[in-house]
C-alpha cells in the first residue's frame, strides 16, 4: 500500500497519484488540512521539506522522484 501525503494544488503529489494509477497499485492519498496537520507532517517527516511524502508498506520512500525510482526496482 502505497500512502501519499500531500498539499492542495501539488503537480507533483498529482504526479505520485498518477504513477500509482498507471502501476495498477493500492495507494491511500492523504491531504494537507483535511487528513492532517502541518504538525502532524513534521512529527511524522521530521526531515522533509518538500511535497508529497511517500511510504510504502509503512516504510519511508521519500518524494515523487524517489517514488518513481523505487518502482522501477
Amino acid at each position: 500500500m502505497i500512502e501519499i501525503w500531500s498539499k492542495p494544488s501539488c503537480i507533483f503529489c498529482d504526479k505520485a497519484v498518477n504513477l500509482c494509477k498507471l502501476k495498477g497499485l493500492e495507494y491511500k492519498k492523504y491531504m494537507l488540512n483535511d487528513d492532517y496537520t502541518m504538525e502532524e507532517m513534521v512529527d511524522k517527516f521530521p526531515d522533509a521539506r518538500t511535497f508529497p511524502q511517500i511510504t510504502s508498506d509503512g516504510n519511508y520512500v521519500g518524494g515523487f522522484t524517489e517514488l518513481d525510482a523505487f518502482l522501477k526496482e
